[in-house]
């Protein structure tokens, strides 16, 4: 039996990126090395560079199959067959044969190639592999009939990706590489959008990166490989069922968004018995998130959880692991040892582990005491061990005592004085000083078991004991008081950073200030009220007058209100800081919220200087020249010929009419926005806007070259706003291109949107300025200033908008602009309106200003 061929394909995001190409370039170089290669078929669609690379290899004759009176041409399965190459090239792995062929489809050729032992290249595009089908539909609006099986296809040895800038794609397709000249601007408008391409880069880049990644597990399974090894990012977060969930999982989110291909996976960690285990219902609501971010849900049994966290991030080759910071104090840490988030920390060896912090692990932020002294709970917790200390200490010393073991004891019981201070401060070391004074005569000072000292020199040895541990105890607390007071003025300092960085970022900072004071002073709320209207400008926490109300000056108008325990004198310095930066926040939302009022008129004085500037120069042209005429019919009497009184005649009405459009366009600017522009939408034919708006402009085939695909294609538009959209666009169009260089008019259907477009070969607009052209009295390249308002495409816009469209600019391949207008599609159901029924309407719509 024959050893199976190797399959190679050559896999691109659309056709023209250079598949068939790559194919035969590499069949050429193997050919060169000495290999038996045959081009067994090759599509060249006409592009001589494709058909000159395959001039050269030798090509098997094709078999003639005839279908329906038509003879057609396939590759010769059984010709390839007999010939036994080293290597077959075979184009199109997608293709459908014609019936009567051997197999119905072409990659069962090749199969059959493959179970003869031939190696095979082929080439494939990513809408034809059958898993993605119904994607790529819906990106592209296109559905594809010819796909080949993901099975056959994740069985190649080797899947190449072939990439393609999309602008570059689209250049390409202009310069006339993909299709000839009478395809290319339906091709650009449709399939080959920019959108499009670049949505089946991506998808082709994803699924070949699956496909890579599939590889790598098998071959890290395959040699038991346990390391991570980070070709991908891989983000796991440890799931508890516990509220901090929804926290986690969003910043697993963010962390594999950072890099390309990124990869989110949560895991829940249940025990055998299902004693450990969290309530469905959260459980159920965070597994729904994990699929909104596009994530994916596991869950695994394991009674050791860190352990279980470290296997399944390793079995997934994670690169990160995310978990929720510990909910334990430190004394539950103490007594039951480190947590689970330290013992992945110890065990996670190469992958990152993220421990992030969220409401129910965080708390408050408060400054510490302002004094340095210890609180009463410190204070207790010290004379506890003092009393607890004692006895014990003293067991361990009559355990192992000796005749000469005084001196150890005597700094045994100087250390347990130094430890007592450590926790509770002066007054529990102090009495641990003199309790142990006690216990050591009473002990370990003879006569023992009594109090009487009969030496003079014990008795001084005891008294200096008493009085150095007093002296330890009393600079250890200094030591600790100084301590507290350094961390007391950190926090402040770390308090001031923040109001003054939330202050300099201008983000609701009142509510950001009140929200911090109410913290840092431990306040039950926290008011900002403004004294000449009583508006509450931020508010935290409670702040029901519960007796212990203080007020603070905020400028002139506003007041800060403190509810709460009164702040102790040396909390007034900090207080003071803060209510001057809440009076600088309040002064910087004054001054925006004047900006804002102060904008629009500024924006209305400058409109309104455009426009007079405008209409000094457009209404004194007309009206010259209407009046030069009228001046010529009067003067010259009955002196003048017919066809002189006629041409005096046309003038004065042009410039008439030139003025009614003037006035017109100005109204509908005003009726745009206003809001009261009438609209009569019905499904419209495009041709039916398109015609008449040629007719008007008076053009003719060597002007405008027309496109028009889906002749049942309708769109809900108003008619009569349609025409005069298209004529403004056409005039413009026309009034940029080149000489000799018709307008091309195209329309297409793509997700139950009609798209009309309107292409020129003009210098194009910068992409930083495309959106300028649709301000009124904007004329962007015009040099003449004869060519209005420059109102027609803002007009056009705002027609367009009010019939629920979009009309947008876009650069035209190999140079100029395109206008795409995209409206809405009737639902089928709907019945046909006759389009000249909004033409029938009473309030008037005048004619077009091509500006």
């Amino acid at each position: 039996m024959a050893k199976r061929g190797r399959l190679r394909v050559f896999l691109g995001a659309a056709p023209g990126v250079g598949k068939t190409f790559s194919m035969l370039e590499e069949g050429r170089r193997l050919h060169s090395d000495g290999r038996d290669v045959v081009v067994a078929i090759v599509e060249s669609h006409g592009r001589a560079a494709t058909a000159a690379l395959a001039d050269g290899l030798p090509t098997l004759p094709r078999a003639h199959v005839s279908h329906r009176g038509v003879e057609l041409e396939e590759m010769d399965l059984a010709a390839v067959l007999a010939r036994r190459p080293e290597l077959a090239l075979v184009d199109e792995l997608a293709h459908t044969n014609v019936p009567g062929s051997a197999n119905e489809k072409r990659w069962q050729d090749v199969a059959a190639l493959l179970a003869a032992g031939i190696d095979v290249i082929s080439t494939l595009n990513v809408q034809h592999i059958e898993s993605l089908n119904d994607v790529v539909e819906q990106i592209t609006g296109v559905p594809q009939q010819e796909t080949v099986p993901d099975s056959f296809l994740r069985g190649a040895d080797e899947l190449e990706l072939v990439d393609l800038a999309p602008q570059s794609l689209r250049d390409r397709l202009a310069d006339g590489y993909v299709y000839p000249a009478e395809r290319i601007d339906a091709a650009l408008s449709h399939y080959f959008r920019l959108g499009n391409l670049t949505a089946l880069r991506e998808l082709a880049l994803v699924w070949l990166a699956d496909e890579v990644d599939q590889a790598l597990r098998g071959y890290r399974a395959a040699h038991g490989i346990d390391g991570t090894w980070e070709a991908r990012e891989r983000v796991v977060v440890a799931l508890t069922g516990g509220p901090e969930g929804d926290t986690l999982l969003r910043r697993g989110a963010r962390i594999a968004a950072r890099s390309s291909g990124g990869e989110l996976l949560a895991v829940h960690v249940t025990s055998q018995d299902g004693l450990r285990s969290a309530a469905p219902d959260v459980l159920a609501s965070q597994r729904a998130l994990v699929e909104k971010l596009n994530g994916s849900y596991h869950q695994v049994v394991g009674e050791d959880v860190p352990t279980a966290l470290v296997e399944f991030a390793r079995s997934v080759n994670a690169t990160q692991l995310v978990l929720g910071a510990s909910r334990r104090g430190r004394f539950a840490a103490a007594l039951t040892g480190p947590g689970i988030g330290a013992t992945v920390v110890r065990e996670s060896g190469e992958i990152d582990v993220h421990m992030v912090n969220h409401a129910a692990a965080a708390r408050r932020f408060a400054l510490p005491p302002l004094t340095g002294a210890l609180t009463a709970k410190r204070r207790i917790l010290g004379f506890v061990v003092a009393l607890l200390g004692g006895p014990i200490l003293t067991s361990l010393l009559l355990l192992v005592r000796t005749p000469d073991s005084i001196t150890s004891d005597v700094l045994s019981y100087q250390l347990l004085t130094v430890i007592v201070a450590l926790v509770g401060g002066i007054w529990p070391a102090l009495f641990a000083a003199v309790f142990s004074g006690l216990t050591l005569d009473f002990f370990f000072i003879e006569p023992i078991f009594t109090v009487h000292i009969h030496e003079p020199l014990h008795l001084l040895a005891l008294g200096l004991y008493v009085v150095i541990a007093s002296l330890v105890s009393y600079i250890v607390d200094r030591a600790a008081r100084h301590t507290r007071a350094a961390r007391r003025l950190a926090a402040e300092s770390e308090l001031i950073q923040t109001i003054a960085g939330s202050v300099l970022r201008g983000d609701d900072a009142a509510q950001a200030l009140a929200d911090r004071t109410r913290e840092a002073f431990q306040l039950d709320g926290v008011r900002v009220v403004h004294e000449g209207t009583g508006r509450v400008v931020a508010a935290s926490g409670t702040t029901a007058d519960t007796g212990g109300l203080t007020r603070a000056a905020l400028g002139e108008d506003a007041w800060l209100e403190l509810y709460g325990q009164p702040l102790a004198a040396g909390e007034q310095r900090l207080l003071s800081v803060v209510v001057a930066q809440l009076s600088a926040a309040l002064a910087h939302q004054e001054l925006e919220e004047t900006a804002r009022e102060i904008g629009p008129i500024a924006a209305s004085d400058r409109v309104r200087g455009a426009l007079l500037t405008a209409l000094s120069h457009d209404l004194r042209r007309p009206l010259a020249a209407a009046t030069a005429a009228v001046g010529g019919l009067r003067a010259a009497g009955g002196a003048l010929t017919a066809d002189d009184r006629a041409e005096l005649l046309d003038t004065a009405e042009e410039s008439l009419g030139a003025l009614g459009t003037l006035l017109t366009d100005l109204l509908d600017v005003s009726r745009l926005q206003g809001g009261v522009l009438s609209i009569a939408n019905v499904p419209t034919d495009p041709a039916e806007a398109i015609a008449p708006a040629l007719d008007e402009l008076g053009l003719g085939p060597g002007d405008v070259r027309l496109a028009l695909g889906h002749d049942e294609a309708r769109a809900n538009a108003d008619p009569v706003l349609l025409q005069r959209v298209i004529v403004n666009l056409l005039a413009n169009a026309l009034r940029h291109s080149p000489e000799g260089t018709p307008v091309t008019v195209t329309t297409s259907v793509f997700a139950e949107t009609l798209e009309l477009r309107i292409i020129d070969h003009g210098p194009g607009v910068p992409i930083d300025r495309q959106e300028d052209i649709f301000v009124p009295f904007q004329r962007i390249g015009d040099t003449d200033n004869d060519t209005g308002l420059g109102l027609g495409l803002a007009l056009s816009r705002g027609f367009i908008e009010a019939m629920h469209g979009t009309l947008t600019p876009e650069d035209t391949p190999g140079g100029g602009l395109t206008m795409v207008i995209a409206l809405a599609m009737p639902h089928p159901d709907e019945v046909p309106a006759r389009a000249d029924d909004a033409a029938e309407r009473t309030d008037g719509v005048p004619g077009s200003d091509a500006a």
